[in-house]
């Protein structure tokens, strides 16, 4: 991989101050905005999210000229090296990236005879890519691909956009369907939500002194299944070959599965999920369906592992296999949340509904916090004691009426007309990031278009504001960006729904950024259609504590032609099938000489 500078990248953490030095200054911290586009990068695809995807990348200056400049509509870079706007105005084809001829490979660099060009032939779909995070240092970016049975975890250069790494996840015998991955807080490993396959797993990584990976590594020996009756059908494999540059992969696969983290039983002897047969389930309700949703790391590698139908298991990641250290039932915390924010010793963990169908007539939207630094050894369980920050009550008896959650006792909520703005009561909790300074914590609420806004403020956190994202200021006043923005070609899709998902925060202060849902939603439809695919830019007023939708980055697709509805929407009939789901942002470290801080927000 060929970098233009040599940075070093110093162990402290990211802070405000780092942000104020630079606005004195009168110098902005450059930086990327990278969204994850689900739909199919190829025509004639039998399915949503299955062949192929598109990355989009723009520059922070050609992001300012557009916020700054009406009409001046910022173009996504091209991924070839050359990091020049792509006159064409699309973003990069995944396919490219990634290319078909890489070949498979097994523990010592065996290889299967399947190509990643093959795999997805017969089976294993390379496409549906979910989420895109760079590591601390900046340098690099994990890609998620999410097709059902596809499971491709990769690693891309973030500053030459090709292709680092790719890994194809565990098999087991509850299928195989990547989530989401996390870095660890050094950025020597990743950590991988195999929601399908019900396991968390990990890649172990390698630099030189200048912080460059040199070799990535599936460690199979580090997987933890939490089923109820884990068992392995296909094992981990890595991809080999050269990238689109010529430049080869440094991916390898090693270890074998250990037999002890197969038990079915936590440490305190209760089902991982419910229905193990070797011990009781865990009280109130216990763990009834454990599809991790997000591997949430904190500063000292606990990762929190947020699940579809409820409860909360929080592994030790540096361990070898990776063990449970804490857990929690499905009465303590509400399922499918996959926000998750450090501030000081605190992890801020959201809930929201579920993927599958039955998120329907879900509704949820609660915080919490854990007191990281409390976690040590083996904890028993539901301690250390969740903090409930906010969880939405009935206006007519102060119960909990509305968070409503896979075989909550409260049962359903009473609404279920899906995620159509304006008409539903329905709530989903889903995207979240704190400003730069950490007073604040930003969760939006994918179906209402709103953000809540909580302080941080130990001993006094709580909720303090709310903005829309749908208005000029935020707080209900003119027309915002979105309606500016939407897709024009179906006059039925309701209006000025910027329906916001995963989220990240500006190095400089000044923005968030959010990943625009679109019109045909290639996951979670009863809760995410949108009008204005791409990312939304938030700009922060009032010191950090509300903000308003600034301006819309749009993307746009219509080479993908799959035909599709949207249950608990619109039944969209226009051609523009883009559908970000994750947005985020690396700072381009490349371009700043000197030490530069681990990113820590």
């Amino acid at each position: 991989m060929k970098h233009r500078k040599k940075l070093t990248v110093i162990a402290a953490a990211m802070s405000f101050s780092v942000a104020s030095a630079a606005a004195e200054a009168g110098k902005r911290i450059p930086y990327e905005i990278w969204a994850s586009d689900q739909s199919n990068s190829v025509a004639g695809a039998p399915a949503r999210g299955v062949d192929g995807s598109y990355m989009w990348i723009w520059k922070s200056e050609d992001v300012q000229r557009q916020l700054r400049r009406a009409g001046k509509e910022a173009n996504p870079l091209k991924c070839d090296g050359s990091n020049k706007p792509n006159p064409t105005g699309l973003g990069c084809d995944m396919w490219d990236i990634f290319t078909r001829d890489l070949e498979e490979v097994t523990g010592g660099g065996t290889k299967t005879g399947e190509t990643l060009g093959s795999l997805h032939d017969n089976g294993a779909p390379f496409g549906k890519l979910h989420g895109a995070l760079p590591d601390p240092q900046n340098k690099y970016v994990n890609v998620n691909m999410f097709a059902p049975n596809g499971g491709y975890v990769g690693i891309m250069d973030g500053e030459t956009k090709e292709a680092v790494a790719l890994f194809r996840v565990t098999s087991t015998n509850t299928g195989n369907t990547m989530h989401m991955t996390f870095w660890s807080r050094s950025g020597d490993a990743i950590y991988i939500a195999n929601l399908g396959g019900r396991a968390l797993e990990r890649i172990d990584i390698e630099r030189d002194a200048d912080g460059n990976i040199t070799k990535a590594t599936m460690n199979r020996a580090a997987t933890l299944p939490i089923g109820s009756a884990p068992g392995v059908t296909d094992e981990a494999t890595a991809f080999a070959g050269t990238n689109a540059q010529g430049n080869p992969l440094v991916s390898e696969v090693t270890g074998a599965y250990s037999a002890s983290a197969f038990n079915p039983l936590t440490p305190a002897g209760f089902c991982k999920e419910n229905g193990c047969g070797a011990g009781p389930d865990a009280p109130n309700g216990g763990r009834p369906n454990t599809v991790i949703v997000c591997p949430i790391a904190s500063f000292d590698d606990n990762v929190y592992l947020t699940l579809g139908g409820g409860g909360l298991l929080v592994a030790d990641g540096k361990s070898t296999p990776m063990t449970i250290v804490a857990e929690y039932d499905q009465q303590t915390f509400n399922g499918a949340g996959c926000g998750g924010m450090q501030v000081d010793d605190a992890i801020w963990l959201n809930a929201g509904v579920s993927a599958s169908g039955a998120g329907a007539d879900q509704s949820t939207f609660t915080m919490y916090t854990i007191d990281d630094s409390a976690i040590s050894g083996v904890m028993a369980p539901n301690t250390p004691a969740p903090y409930e920050v906010y969880k939405d009550l009935d206006a007519n008896d102060g119960n909990a009426a509305n968070t409503a959650t896979i075989g909550n006792l409260i049962g359903p909520a009473s609404n279920n007309t899906g995620q159509l703005p304006g008409i539903t009561t329905r709530r989903d909790a889903h995207g979240m990031t704190r400003t730069v300074d950490g007073a604040y914590i930003h969760n939006v609420d994918r179906i209402q278009n709103i953000v809540e806004v909580f302080s941080t403020t130990p001993g006094t956190e709580a909720r303090i504001a709310t903005y829309d994202l749908t208005s000029a200021d935020g707080q209900g006043h003119g027309r915002g960006a979105c309606g500016k923005k939407s897709v024009t070609d179906d006059p039925g899709l309701p209006g000025n729904d910027p329906a916001p998902d995963l989220m990240y925060t500006d190095p400089n202060g000044e923005y968030l950024v959010f990943a625009a849902r679109g019109p045909i939603p290639v996951s979670v439809t009863h809760a995410a259609q949108g009008r204005c695919p791409g990312v939304g830019i938030i700009k922060l007023t009032n010191g950090g504590a509300s903000g308003k939708l600034a301006g819309v980055l749009r993307t746009t697709n219509y080479v993908d032609d799959t035909p599709a509805s949207a249950p608990g929407g619109h039944a969209y009939t226009g051609g523009d099938h883009s559908d970000p789901h994750g947005a985020s942002l690396r700072v381009r470290v490349e371009d700043i000489d000197g030490d530069f801080p681990l990113r820590d927000y």
